[in-house]
């Protein structure tokens, strides 16, 4: 009896450790790798493959947006500032941006440095945004303007993580409490 249940035991203590067991939602299996082609806040053009090397999370929104974008950046850069600094250095977060119209490279840099230097902002033209987000399956729709011209864009509010060699990991939702995103993504850093 007592080595059936020590087996059981150490059975769930395995399955614990797997690298699947993340507290956020697991993607690694149904998520293409980082792989896109935009223009980054200093307006370079970019490739997914130049962000390799470093834990990734790929957050997409925009500047103009009222509540979503910024509670979820601002709850991102909690998670990452209860990190030591030698853990935060490991990370980057692409901020990209579903209204290149408003998002211009400046914009973008004014917006994420608000967030912590971890953050850059990547824009592009909307076929190079469509295909980044068709790839990912983020979904966003502009609302009709007003008279102002003003518009909002309604968007996912997902979180990708990808490991250093680009490869998607785990989603984080606003549901997720910021020490369960906290501790995944410090997991996701010490696997090298």
């Amino acid at each position: 009896m007592y080595k059936l249940l020590l087996a059981g035991l150490v059975t769930l203590l395995l399955v614990g450790c797997s690298d699947q067991s993340w507290r956020t939602t697991d993607i690694g299996d149904i998520m293409p790798k980082l792989d896109f082609s935009l223009t980054d806040e200093e307006g370079e053009a970019v490739q997914g493959e130049d962000y390799r090397g470093k834990v990734t999370l790929v957050y997409f929104g925009y500047t103009f947006c009222p509540d979503v974008c910024p509670i979820t950046l601002a709850r991102l850069g909690d998670a990452i500032r209860k990190l030591d600094e030698e853990t935060r250095d490991e990370i980057q977060v692409l901020f990209i941006s579903v209204d290149p119209s408003r998002d211009t490279p400046e914009v973008l840099k004014r917006y994420t440095h608000a967030f912590g230097p971890e953050f850059v902002g990547l824009t592009g033209d909307k076929a190079e945004i469509d295909a980044v987000t068709n790839r990912y399956r983020v979904a966003y729709e502009y609302s009709e303007a007003n008279e102002n011209g003003d518009y909002l864009v309604n968007h996912s509010s997902a979180v990708f993580a990808f490991d250093r060699e680009g490869q998607a990991q785990f989603l984080v939702r606003d549901s997720h409490p910021v020490s369960d995103v906290e501790a995944d993504i410090k997991r996701l850093v010490a696997k090298g």
